[in-house]
């Protein structure tokens, strides 16, 4: 197992090097630039902020300082957008706010897509199998962007019950509708591949033999089944839990909530390209890290594929 995870481990960190000098080669080279506006700097006042940003400089010496920052500070550099704030600046005031309704949204969707998925492969064919299967057709046909404006239309504007933006610290009043919002196209997902999983176990042999011993119909799922069902889900939750854990642009900008999907689209409007370079290589190494976790599990899970 030392060895498997030693292995992942010489894959991520070159993947992350990678990433991060495809994502300063591709924002060097999108036209215009963080100081282009509509009318043109002076040439000598354009230089003194290049060179003050260190534009100045040949790109391969602009990449290896860009790296060495990364590597050695976890320094992402100066905005160019706020003059007295850094990306680090901008990344800690909004990450905090989206891994929060992040987190709450994947356990959200990871309970009831399983909770689904799983009622409706023990009763397969019937009116909770239907049940759960229409749940999760109706989650993924509506994505996040139509999810959330019916949320505020019913809650907040009909019902009056909860409030359709805002923050205010997390407080759990703030928090329902993002998370659902964001939750049900994934649990949608983890609803279907449950069932399927679930259904392909409970046909095996081995699940026949321990019904034939009359084991308690609980102990053979929670014992024998649920276990290699979560196999196939494993692959597609790490990927889930960084598209919700970095949260979503269109939740932030739609809910006011102040995340770094809100920062990511102001950085992209207004050229800011140092916070777009210092997001994506955020979420880029969130992904790698986290399908690096999976890979171990899925080991850990089923031995034969450490080898």
């Amino acid at each position: 197992m030392l060895n498997f995870i030693i292995r992942r481990l010489g894959l991520a960190i070159p993947s992350l090097l990678i990433l991060i000098i495809i994502s300063f080669v591709l924002m060097h080279s999108a036209p215009g630039g963080p100081f282009t506006s509509e009318k043109p700097l002076p040439p000598i006042v354009l230089a003194n902020i290049e060179a003050k940003y260190g534009l100045d400089k040949p790109l391969p010496i602009q990449i290896a300082n860009y790296v060495w920052g990364i590597v050695t500070d976890c320094d992402f550099g100066p905005s160019c957008l706020y003059k007295d704030r850094t990306v680090n600046d901008i990344i800690e005031v909004g990450f905090p706010v989206t891994i929060k309704y992040g987190f709450w949204s994947f356990l959200f969707a990871v309970t009831v897509g399983v909770f689904l998925g799983v009622v409706a492969a023990l009763r397969h064919n019937t009116w909770a199998d239907y049940t759960a299967v229409g749940i999760a057709i109706g989650g993924s046909v509506l994505p996040n962007f139509v999810m959330a404006p019916l949320l505020v239309l019913l809650f907040t504007v009909k019902l009056g019950w909860l409030p359709g933006g805002g923050w205010e610290g997390g407080q759990i009043q703030f928090l329902i509708l993002p998370v659902i919002a964001l939750s049900t196209s994934y649990l949608a997902g983890i609803a279907r591949i449950t069932r399927s999983s679930m259904l392909d176990v409970l046909s095996q042999d081995y699940i026949r033999t321990a019904k034939a011993k009359g084991l308690p119909s609980s102990y053979i799922i929670w014992r024998h089944a649920l276990k290699p069902a979560m196999l196939p889900m494993l692959s597609y939750l790490g990927p889930a839990f960084v598209g919700m854990v970095t949260g979503s642009m269109i939740i932030d900008q739609y809910f006011s909530t102040g995340g770094i999907g809100l920062h990511f689209v102001n950085g992209a409007l207004n050229r800011d390209y140092s916070t777009i370079m210092g997001i994506t290589i955020l979420v880029g190494t969130l992904t790698i890290v986290f399908n690096m976790l999976v890979d171990i599990m899925y080991a850990w899970i089923d031995p034969k594929i450490r080898y």
